[in-house]
């Protein structure tokens, strides 16, 4: 059964502070309107595609959340369907926490971040890891990148069972260097010209102080 957003992150907790705090009427509205609402549509698809990073929660067995950092080229994360997504797990420090957390509890919430944008897709699912099954060898060949020296260990795919996207309000723009490199590009062109040019200008005055130093002799 399909689930949103609300109908998870909204507990008797939560409600109940949305009620002292006034926003409990809003909230109802928009839990009501969007029940059983967890397919990914066009514009969350293509958020995600478009993204090269994102952060992903879970909870050990005592309780503690962690939260990992994920990374890839855009397009690292597969929408297999509307309501599926998918990336391959990469060997990294060996710590298998998130790994170890989910073998207990297979819930997850996801953090993609747009920062340049000020934009933020929040994703709760379940979390299915594909690492010595029989499917394991496609999944993790569909999912790899072209990343040089990446061992993928696994492919972890993603039930989504509800979305959300947040205010921008409060998220600072942050810029990779991919992203800078249109507004810099031609600041880059127009200060190689000034040294080339700077290089000529050194060459003639040097040219002129010869020749100057010849008619003083």
């Amino acid at each position: 059964m399909s689930e949103s957003f609300y109908e998870i992150a909204f507990t008797p907790g939560v409600k109940e502070q949305q009620s002292e705090h006034g926003s409990r009427r809003q909230y109802e509205r928009m839990e009501t309107a969007l029940a059983g609402h967890n397919k990914l549509g066009p514009d969350e698809q293509q958020f995600i595609a478009l993204r090269d990073s994102f952060y992903m929660a879970s909870v050990s067995e005592t309780g503690w959340p962690y939260i990992q950092h994920r990374g890839g080229p855009p397009g690292f994360v597969h929408i297999l369907r509307p309501d599926l997504i998918a990336f391959a797990d990469l060997r990294g420090n060996k710590q298998y926490i998130s790994l170890g957390n989910l073998s207990h509890d297979n819930r997850v919430a996801l953090f993609f971040m747009d920062y340049p944008n000020q934009t933020r897709l929040k994703i709760l699912g379940h979390a299915e890891i594909h690492e010595h099954d029989d499917v394991a060898p496609e999944l993790i060949e569909q999912m790899r990148t072209a990343e040089p020296n990446a061992i993928v260990e696994r492919a972890i795919l993603i039930h989504v069972s509800g979305f959300d996207w947040n205010c921008p309000q409060h998220i600072t723009p942050r810029y990779t260097l991919a992203e800078l490199d249109p507004t810099l590009a031609p600041l880059r062109k127009r200060l190689a010209a000034l040294e080339a040019e700077n290089v000529r200008l050194r060459e003639r005055l040097k040219s002129s102080e010869a020749l100057l130093g010849m008619s003083a002799t």
